[in-house]
């Protein structure tokens, strides 16, 4: 399948408008509960992924929407927005398939091979 310049527009604005929106809904929520823990990072990933979930199925498997409208609300908006919910969805789609081991190592990898290169990333900044 060929990329087209409207996917890449339709994403684009998705992506724009779930940016957008992951900063404001974080924001509130720690102005709310406060920084000592990541809950404004908590709360975007629990709605994320909650919605990763409803609107995979009401726009691909029950809705006759303009593929661009997908593109725009799956990848763009909740990819920007969280994307801890494509994470989930992996996962999950893992899971439902009968691959547990290849379900598990995708959690575990995603959690303890990611924290590990963001701390890789700052040891090696620091060197810089």
């Amino acid at each position: 399948m060929t990329t087209s310049i409207l996917q890449i527009f339709a994403i684009m604005i998705g992506g724009a408008i779930g940016a957008a929106l992951r900063f404001m809904v974080s924001n509130g929520v720690y102005n709310v509960l406060g920084r000592d823990f990541p809950y404004g990072t908590l709360a975007v990933n629990i709605i994320g992924s909650f919605f990763m979930g409803l609107l995979t199925i009401l726009l691909l498997e029950r809705g006759d929407f303009d593929p661009l409208f997908k593109l725009a609300i799956l990848v763009g908006f909740l990819g920007s927005f969280t994307t801890f919910s494509t994470f989930s969805l992996d996962t999950l789609s893992l899971i439902n398939d009968g691959a547990l081991i290849r379900a598990f190592i995708n959690m575990v990898g995603s959690v303890v091979v990611c924290v590990s290169a963001v701390w890789l990333g700052m040891m090696v900044a620091k060197q810089l």
